[in-house]
């Protein structure tokens, strides 16, 4: 009976354990989001960008980061936005996986753009609301197959978050707000393994139009996390006419790097990134690598 006792104690330490370093990479994980967002796909972090360009925009996405390590985190997203009239419309489906915690977010999106001045100048607001799930990997636990830590966190039901974000654009600026996960805002879980973003801020100006030989697009971004210091990029979007061909590059606060390329043909549009390893990380952790497919679907304008 006392080594059985002793046993389970044992478990109960490795599983904490466990857990503590599983939240760790989750937390670091988290604080790089998709790169796709800061251009092409602004919807996956500002729900008012839902249904702000013509046709159906579906986007899917998968990155891997620090490959050289065991249980590296693994993104993939998918979204699909939709504009009618004033109105966009939008779903997201994003699970990301690192060490022993999955989750698993499926949101919809609502969104109401507003002209100010005939189509030149609008105000853009978005909300989404869905479901979040996360889930520990039982098969990668060192324990009891009836750990009891384990199965109740499992257990538990997936519980309603949301997003709401807001934006002014222009032919040239655009200035954009939004505040993710609110559920944080409402109720505090100190369940849940990854607290998630607490706000993010942009903007951006455009310089030449797509018909010009080269436009560029620079922008500098805020964004904030509970616990770990507030991050700011800075970098520009550069596209040759046409948007055939873009080059993509930002610098993090956390003295990491992006740099991306885009190919456009008819309705499709492919772009890879390579992320850098940010200040502190070893030097064998190596580095992210995105990739990232837009289909742009029933646009009169194509």
């Amino acid at each position: 009976m006392m080594m059985k006792l002793m046993g389970r104690k044992i478990l109960m330490i490795g599983f904490l354990t466990t857990g503590l370093l599983t939240n760790v990479v989750s937390l670091k994980a988290q604080i790089r989001p998709m790169g796709n967002q800061y251009y092409e796909n602004q919807y996956l972090t500002n729900p008012a960008f839902a249904g702000i360009s013509q046709g159906l925009n579906v986007n899917i996405g998968y990155r891997n980061q620090w490959r050289s390590i065991p249980g590296s985190p693994v993104t993939m997203a998918a979204t699909a936005d939709y504009q009618y009239g004033k109105v966009g419309l939008g779903v997201s489906v994003y699970n990301d996986k690192a060490g022993l915690i999955g989750r698993t977010r499926v949101m919809g999106t609502y969104a109401y753009h507003l002209p100010l001045n005939g189509d030149s100048r609008s105000l853009h607001f978005g909300i989404s609301l869905g479901i979040m799930k996360e889930r520990l990997d039982n098969n990668k636990i060192i324990a009891a197959p009836d750990d009891l830590p384990a199965e109740r966190f499992n257990q538990r039901k997936g519980f309603v978050d949301g997003d709401f974000g807001i934006a002014y654009t222009d032919q040239r600026f655009t200035l954009q707000a939004a505040l993710p996960n609110l559920k944080k805002f409402l109720q505090k879980d100190d369940q849940n393994m990854v607290d998630g973003s607490t706000y993010f801020a942009a903007v951006s100006y455009k310089i030449g139009t797509a018909l010009d030989v080269v436009s560029i697009e620079p922008k500098i971004s805020f964004r904030g996390a509970k616990d770990i210091d507030n991050i700011w990029d800075l970098g520009t979007n550069l596209k040759l006419e046409n948007n055939i061909l873009s080059f993509m590059g930002m610098y993090h606060s956390d003295k990491s790097s992006t740099f991306g390329i885009g190919l456009s043909y008819d309705k499709f549009f492919i772009q890879g990134l390579y992320t850098s390893q940010f200040a502190g990380e070893r030097q064998n952790t190596g580095a992210d690598f995105e990739l990232n497919l837009k289909i742009n679907l029933f646009n009169p304008q194509k």
